[in-house]
């Protein structure tokens, strides 16, 4: 019984709060008002949506590339499609297995330790977390946040200054004390050796396999090609909404765009957190409410933004996973792997 609790009563919770927000949200939705604007919604800048969906997960394989170039180089196309396949895998086991999906197709393609290629794919979430601190920040700074009851700014500066303090903290340690970790006198190195044991693997060349992950391009243009495929992938998921918005006849100021990106992307991360189901729909909900957003023009810009998303992205995460054999019992294993050798 207390396994059943730990299992389903913190999604349950989650489903009725979602269920709670929705009715807040959208109780007064006029659903024959929502059905006209959309069969008049624009299909070629839905079109335009789906291009730059793909275009940010692009550009994030080549921050990506990047990063891992030190220890191999491997082609972006290559490196996207196991993004995606990250996310189908999340779809088929949602375990918040994706890194390590990710880590286990590019190990068996490019014939690399598992551990070592799940590192860099821990920098690359290190920094998106750093530059999206940075936009909450710019954003804050430049005053042009909705108006409402609270100190909406402060809040994001605060929240901005947490993920920057929390995000770049970690990757200073990674660095930091990567060689100590690598070796094998100290206490916390003993432990994960005897945890490791306990799982069957190699403790030793699993802590030297995860250290030669922990790498920084050599080069000062890959240094500054991270950043840059960082800073380009947030303003082109910023645009998700310029589009979706054209496709109704909603056009807002730039700074509004960048507003609901970082509101979305901060309730989003939250919502995880809390184990509440669709946080984006609810974050960008409300950011839409806060700019006067009819709600079945807002309800219908989240649903185009959303279902694309999800078609696109996962659909082809999942050919990828079957390109590469990957089924679900495959998948829940990925997630308990620990063995370095893999």
């Amino acid at each position: 019984m207390k396994r059943i609790l730990l299992r389903w009563a913190a999604p349950l919770i989650g489903g009725v709060v979602a269920l709670l927000l929705i009715f807040l949200l959208y109780g007064s939705l006029d659903f024959w008002k929502f059905l006209e604007v959309l069969r008049s919604a624009n299909p070629v800048w839905i079109v335009v949506l789906a291009v730059t969906i793909l275009l940010e997960q692009f550009l994030n394989g080549w921050k990506w590339r990047q990063i891992l170039h030190d220890v191999k180089s491997v082609g972006t196309l290559r490196l996207t499609g196991a993004l995606l396949a990250g996310y189908g895998a999340n779809v088929l086991v949602p375990l918040g297995i994706s890194p390590l999906v990710r880590a286990w197709i590019i190990a068996r393609l490019e014939q690399l330790k598992m551990a070592t290629v799940l590192t860099t794919t821990i920098i690359s979430r290190f920094v998106d977390g750093v530059v999206f601190a940075l936009f909450a920040g710019v954003l804050a700074m430049s005053g042009r946040v909705p108006q409402v009851e609270g100190n909406l700014e402060l809040g994001l500066s605060v929240a901005g200054a947490l993920n920057i303090a929390v995000f770049g903290g970690l990757l200073w340690a990674m660095f930091r004390f990567r060689a100590l970790f690598a070796t094998d006198g100290p206490a916390v190195c003993r432990l994960f050796d005897w945890l490791a044991k306990r799982m069957r693997g190699d403790g030793r060349e699993l802590r030297r396999a995860l250290c030669n992950g922990v790498v920084w391009p050599r080069d000062a243009m890959r240094r500054a090609a991270v950043f840059l495929g960082a800073v380009a992938a947030k303003l082109t998921a910023a645009t998700h909404f310029v589009w979706a918005g054209l496709a109704v006849g909603v056009v807002l100021t730039p700074w509004d765009y960048i507003f609901l990106m970082v509101f979305a992307g901060f309730i989003m991360v939250l919502g995880r957190f809390v184990r509440i189901p669709g946080s984006f729909i609810f974050g960008a909900g409300f950011a839409l409410q806060m700019l006067d957003v009819p709600p079945e023009t807002a309800l219908l810009m989240i649903l185009f933004n959303y279902i694309m998303s999800i078609i696109l992205v996962v659909g082809f995460g999942l050919i990828v996973l079957w390109q590469n054999g990957i089924d679900i019992h495959r998948a829940r294993l990925a997630s308990q792997a620990v063995d370095a050798g893999i």
